[in-house]
């Protein structure tokens, strides 16, 4: 099920150095006389992915021959205790490919989440950022939680099929006991086996962690580039460090102002302009739509293969079945990039005639489940993290007396986003607050992209990410495009501003538009 009210992003997964976090993610005692600021990261090859991290060989060498290199930071597990235990941050960069002598220092990147890991998700999208690594040596990592960055562990793999195969939008009152029954029991799993982390994986524990990462990389500003949840993260830091704000990319916003009814209700209507923008799409084309004869019957032949699948699912990834939940996961993760479509099609297609495969692969990619089995950590970061951010906790009753206004914003998504607020509400940790703080007076301009036909953080959320960072540090830039994120989508004009901020200086006007 989606976890708390933003809905987990896929996240590619690859590289680790599992050995070395065993001994860094267990926790170090530092003593009283140690200096974090001054350690020296140990940069060495990258070797293969651990489990927690999906899997998967190690990242092949940058086009110019360059490895990727990763490292581990010590960083304190309780920033309240900086001179107590601590715990590994894992890291990977690329260094700068350009004249040294131009070289502007590290770009950090978050591609999202909360959960996804930056150590597989770099090298897997690093070729789109090769125009910036002429003057940054590109750096990504685990956040603290995440693959082999202490990272939170709950069910095992076989638990995690079981849990992924319910139905995560009750009809009855049998249906909704065992929905919170399986909640719960998740839920006390991680407090059982991560109990240790739990308290500590707040974004702004993952803000600190950035501070502490800029200046043991040697830099005086933190130049970052943060993708949907990465943009919260990233508000959170200018918001605890106005003054050590570089250059600044927020891209597929968050809307900071939000809690998390507020950003599932949101995420519904998002996620439905998605199938709209996709359905018409289909039946637009000179060549007739599979699935479909025009935007409306797309949609209601959904709605039908989902009531059905309610019911009677249809033949999965052997041995599990498409479940209804299963195929609203796969179609929500193909809304999420324009390039995804043709496989929605597929897939669709596929299901009609009664092999649910295509749909299964769609959603074990946003579950974070590899082809042999095992899970990332995807979903137990998402939920820890979410959960001790966010202080509301739902109950059933809240959540069926605004199952009407959730219908009315997606009659596909609308019930399963709405059930989804419940995940937090046996969470052993306390939430923090409502909504993230991201005033940020002071600050040097950070570049917010918002566009105009994302599904998961809905376009409206980056004028409001403009707002709350405050007068003259927003800067927002509109794509009128489709999918989740824009830089991502390599439109030129995009491209353009976003490179000539980080690159140059140079801060496009307020205001510009993209399409």
């Amino acid at each position: 099920m989606p976890t708390s009210s933003r809905l987990r992003a896929a996240a590619l997964t690859a590289t680790a150095l599992l050995l070395s976090s065993l001994v860094a993610g267990c926790g170090d005692d530092p003593g009283d006389d140690e200096d974090l600021t001054a350690q020296k990261l140990d940069w060495k090859d990258c070797p293969a992915p651990s489990a927690s991290e999906g899997d998967g060989s190690a990242p092949s060498p940058l086009p110019d021959g360059d490895p990727w290199q990763c490292a581990t930071l010590k960083a304190p597990l309780d920033w309240d205790d900086p001179k107590g235990d601590t715990i590994g941050i894992a890291l990977i960069r690329a260094e700068a490919s350009g004249d040294p002598s131009r070289r502007i220092g590290s770009l950090i990147f978050n591609f999202g989440g909360p959960g996804g890991s930056g150590v597989s998700s770099l090298p897997a999208f690093g070729q789109d950022y090769a125009a910036l690594r002429t003057r940054y040596d590109l750096v990504s990592f685990d956040p603290r939680g995440v693959g082999r960055s202490a990272g939170v562990k709950c069910e095992n793999d076989q638990q995690l099929d079981a849990y992924f195969q319910q139905d995560t939008t009750p009809d009855d009152d049998a249906e909704r006991t065992a929905l919170l029954d399986n909640t719960r029991d998740f839920n006390a799993a991680c407090e059982k086996n991560s109990k240790r982390i739990l308290p500590q994986v707040r974004t702004t524990d993952a803000a600190r962690d950035m501070d502490l990462m800029r200046q043991v990389l040697g830099d005086t500003e933190l130049h970052y580039f943060g993708i949907s949840y990465g943009t919260e993260l990233g508000g959170v830091y200018a918001h605890l460090f106005p003054k050590k704000v570089g250059r600044v990319v927020f891209d597929a916003v968050v809307d900071p102002t939000q809690n998390p009814e507020q950003g599932a209700l949101g995420q519904a209507r998002g996620f439905q302009l998605a199938l709209d923008n996709y359905a018409e799409d289909c039946t637009s084309k000179a060549e007739d739509c599979p699935v479909g004869d025009t935007a409306q019957d797309v949609k209601d032949r959904i709605a039908r293969l989902l009531k059905d699948l309610d019911t009677r699912p249809i033949p999965g990834v052997f041995p599990r079945s498409l479940t209804q939940s299963a195929a609203t996961n796969g179609i929500a993760q193909a809304l999420y990039s324009k390039d995804f479509w043709e496989y929605l099609t597929e897939g669709l297609a596929e299901a009609y005639d009664g092999d649910g495969r295509i749909l299964m692969l769609l959603s074990d990619s946003l579950n974070g489940r590899s082809a042999n089995g095992e899970y990332s950590n995807i979903a137990a970061a998402n939920t820890a993290v979410n959960c001790s951010d966010d202080k509301p906790r739902y109950s059933v009753g809240h959540v069926e007396d605004r199952l009407p206004e959730f219908r009315a914003a997606s009659p596909l998504f609308g019930n399963w986003l709405a059930w989804s607020l419940v995940g937090c509400t046996d969470w052993a940790v306390p939430g923090a607050a409502d909504h993230p703080d991201v005033s940020a007076a002071g600050a040097a301009p950070v570049l917010v992209v918002g566009n105009t036909g994302d599904p998961a953080t809905p376009y409206e959320g980056a004028r409001r990410m403009v707002d709350a960072l405050g007068k003259g540090v927003g800067v927002e830039l509109t794509y009128k495009g489709q999918g989740h994120g824009a830089y991502g989508s390599r439109n030129k004009c995009v491209r353009t501003a976003v490179n000539g901020y980080l690159l140059n200086g140079a801060v496009p006007a307020a205001g510009t538009v993209c399409s």
